[in-house]
């Protein structure tokens, strides 16, 4: 092989990189937003290109993933890829929307710059603030570069105890992201608040991520932790203080206790309810005088991950349907010819397969079809059904076991505030059809970004005034497993809450 660097273009981003000849284009195509799931094992098919120019060799993975016609059309999957020749790939994933905050300012009184961080497993969005206003006077986001390692939180935790170093390319990213926020400002910079679940905490921290590796998932790390510039090699003041908020518990992190913050539920004296739906769910219920809360994993149907033709919300993707005089209609982000679905158009599929009588409140498929199609080439399969029938299940059994844990019951409940980004997109009456949320539909609300929010809050004080917070380990609760299994079950059509549903 001639020594020497190769030129890689990615369409449609029109981006040209050079790259040592033979390299893995793994680290390359992370660098521009091209998430790899699996963590690059090359068993779930995320990370495909096609070659437009130039050739790649076809590996085994490539052979277990595509058809020959797939193949011979060019595809092949990024993470077992070496750049041996100049090449043109198209990315499948090309355009996706990070979440952010456009709430009003929040006052601080302060002097000089802030700096509020909400580090998701997917996606950053930061702010940068005036201290005295609590102004937002920029605004970035960005792919977590942890992406390349797998998109979920326990392939993260995986990867650092086989030896690999995320912490640092963390801390480099989010050192580069507070820079451009700044651009030129940085000595004004005095206070910088990051918030984000447990195994983002303990990955930007330095923290041991080893027990949360195993049941019961509890950390002794969960406090505040609190850097200098200096130590995280970050160009910023030395009298810059740079604090990563508490965790509520083992998968419960501080994104949670921002969203707690931004709800308003530690001041209600009426019963309110968050659930944050992202690469992890999470929920809190609660009022002024008492917060329970937990986590389920119910984050890879509702990202679409553990789904047949299921992508995120990028180009392609089937984001919502509807039903018109009997048909669907999809709506695809881009304006293109689908390629797949995402977890809010998942929701709304099923829901209108439910409402037509095409799938049964059993999660079967009618009539005895094998799969129910959706618009173009794109169809749900059974095991598509029962993969959100278990997302859901979860997250169902996990409210109510929380709320028998306050001693309340659904009427109770005076707010739900569904965060995220799956929680902005997701349409409720949909949520409340496939049964994910058991309460009428006026008293749920779609919420945004709860963290970033919260944590523009938090910048306003060292420690926000709550009551007390228990995190319910419902891997060890001894009746999760029945609810779980009773809330599997979609609801009829007569039990559902309020109008509309």
């Amino acid at each position: 092989m001639k020594p020497g660097n190769v030129n890689v273009r990615l369409e449609p981003l029109a981006v040209e990189v050079s790259v040592t000849r033979g390299a893995e284009l793994l680290g390359t195509l992370a660098d521009h937003g091209i998430e790899f799931p699996c963590g690059g094992a090359g068993n779930c098919g995320g990370c495909r290109v096609r070659v437009l120019s130039g050739s790649l060799a076809i590996s085994h993975a490539d052979r277990d993933i595509f058809t020959h016609e797939e193949l011979e059309q060019g595809w092949r999957l990024a993470c077992q890829a070496h750049a041996d020749e100049s090449l043109v790939l198209e990315c499948e994933q090309w355009q996706m929307d990070v979440l952010a905050d456009a709430s009003a300012p929040v006052a601080h009184g302060k002097r000089g710059l802030g700096v509020a961080i909400d580090l998701g497993t997917t996606t950053i969005a930061a702010q940068l603030l005036d201290l005295n206003t609590g102004t937002v006077l920029a605004i970035e986001t960005e792919l977590n570069p942890q992406a390349r390692f797998g998109s979920d939180v326990m392939s993260r935790i995986h990867a650092t105890l086989d030896g690999q170093d995320l912490t640092s390319m963390l801390r480099e990213a989010l050192g580069n992201l507070v820079a451009q926020l700044a651009r030129g400002r940085e000595e004004e910079v005095l206070d910088v608040v990051l918030v984000g679940n447990t195994v983002m905490h303990h990955l930007f921290t330095g923290c041991d991520v080893e027990p949360l590796s195993h049941v019961p998932f509890a950390s002794p790390s969960l406090g505040t932790q609190v850097h200098t510039p200096r130590e995280l090699a970050w160009a910023l003041p030395a009298k810059c203080t740079i604090r990563f908020a508490h965790c509520l518990g083992g998968f419960v992190g501080s994104d949670i206790l921002a969203g707690i913050v931004a709800t308003g539920m530690a001041a209600s004296d009426e019963l309110v309810a968050l659930i944050d739906l992202g690469t992890n769910g999470e929920i809190a219920i609660g009022n002024r005088h008492r917060i329970v809360c937990a986590s389920t994993a119910a984050g890879p149907a509702f990202e679409a991950g553990a789904i047949t033709m299921g992508m995120r919300a990028v180009t392609g993707a089937i984001s919502h349907v509807s039903q018109i005089e009997g048909e669907l209609k999809a709506t695809v982000i881009g304006d293109v010819e689908p390629r797949g679905i995402c977890g809010s158009g998942l929701v709304d599929a099923v829901a209108a397969g439910l409402r037509s009588g095409s799938i049964l409140a059993s999660g079967r498929i009618a009539d005895g079809k094998k799969v129910f199609k959706v618009a173009g080439q794109v169809v749900l399969h059974q095991s598509d059904i029962r993969e959100l029938q278990l997302a859901k299940g979860a997250i169902a059994a996990g409210f109510r076991i929380l709320l028998r844990k306050l001693g309340a019951d659904i009427g109770a409940v005076s707010k739900v505030y569904l965060a995220g980004a799956f929680g902005n997109y997701v349409q409720i009456e949909s949520a409340i059809r496939i049964g994910l949320i058991e309460v009428p539909r006026a008293v749920v609300h779609a919420a945004g970004n709860t963290a970033l929010r919260g944590t523009k809050m938090l910048l306003a004080t060292d420690e926000p005034t709550l009551p007390i917070i228990e995190h319910i380990s419902l891997a060890v609760d001894p009746s999760f497993q029945d609810e779980f299994v009773d809330s599997m079950r979609f609801p009829e059509s007569s039990s559902l809450h309020g109008p509309g549903a």
